[in-house]
């Protein structure tokens, strides 16, 4: 690769697995410091869920956190407050992948699809995710999908649109990916039990399957992660501090190679979580429940 070009020059050609903890703390730092592509960003606090209203300094507090370390934030949702969050990122200086969130709930649906074109024609929206797993989780017939994708670009014109899912969702449905105009592509191997030193070597086929299903199309992944504690592992995935901070730079080392926009799940860590994924969803998070910054 002699005369490529890396952001991230402390990270081109080394070996993570050969580094001490305190060189991997050393080089999150100046990945940090050089600002990542993007993060998964919800403002919940200790005690709080989605169904709670959001206010606005709670969003200005925890956006101000994270501004120093990264350039994009994803959203989930465009109602509960979360509304206001494209606004403020864009006086932070932060550009924004924009979420609409779906489920089996069609009126709350109408509401979030109206509210992310009001802010898509206010000039708030850089990239709109029209639902996140919803096929994944069985809740929406893939035709009122790609609906929703139709109408968020009629009403959002010249906003990139696309759609949240698991890699291989995008696979099973291509005419929701031909319906897209980027493919957002959640590639979790942790989820799938891989161990966490192939960990890399299955993403990148996570991604590829996604790039061959895009045709051409712009994939970003929209979500990947490692949690750092917890007892509710998968298969010959573990949560622990070494495999969660290995992931994270081999994660950017690749995408630095190979020009890949990445959405870091996630900001925070965010113990409501635990209820689908057991005490492991509490602990995905750069930062802890208390703002604290994990690896570095």
């Amino acid at each position: 690769m002699s005369g490529t070009y890396y952001k991230y020059k402390a990270l081109a050609g080394i070996n993570v697995a050969t580094h001490s903890i305190d060189e991997l703390k050393a080089l999150v730092h100046e990945l940090l410091e050089q600002k990542i592509h993007g993060l998964s960003f919800s403002p919940y606090v200790e005690g709080q869920e989605p169904g709670v209203q959001i206010t606005e300094a709670q969003i200005r507090e925890r956006l101000s956190i994270i501004r120093p370390y990264v350039n994009w934030i994803r959203t989930f949702s465009c109602t509960e407050g979360n509304e206001l969050i494209p606004k403020i990122a864009a006086e932070y200086g932060l550009k924004t992948m924009v979420g609409v969130w779906l489920d089996d709930d069609r009126e709350n649906n109408e509401l979030e699809l109206n509210n992310a074109i009001e802010i898509a024609k206010a000039g708030y929206v850089d990239l709109l995710a029209v639902g996140n797993e919803v096929l994944l989780r069985d809740e929406m017939p893939e035709s009122e999908l790609i609906d929703y994708i139709n109408r968020a670009k009629q009403g959002a014109a010249g906003v990139p649109v696309g759609y949240v899912d698991a890699y291989f969702k995008f696979v099973n449905h291509p005419q929701v990916s031909d319906a897209c105009d980027v493919i957002f592509a959640n590639c979790y191997p942790f989820w799938e039990g891989y161990a966490a030193e192939h960990a890399l070597i299955y993403m990148k086929e996570m991604y590829r399957q996604a790039v061959k299903a895009g045709k051409g199309k712009k994939v970003v992944v929209s979500e990947t992660g490692w949690p750092n504690l917890g007892t509710s592992g998968r298969g010959d995935a573990i949560p622990s501090f070494e495999n969660a901070i290995r992931y994270f730079i081999n994660t950017y080392q690749w995408a630095d190679e190979e020009k890949i926009d990445i959405f870091y799940f996630s900001a925070f860590d965010e113990a409501w979580k635990t209820a689908d994924e057991g005490d492991v969803g509490a602990y995905w998070g750069l930062w802890d429940k208390d703002r604290n910054l994990k690896y570095v």
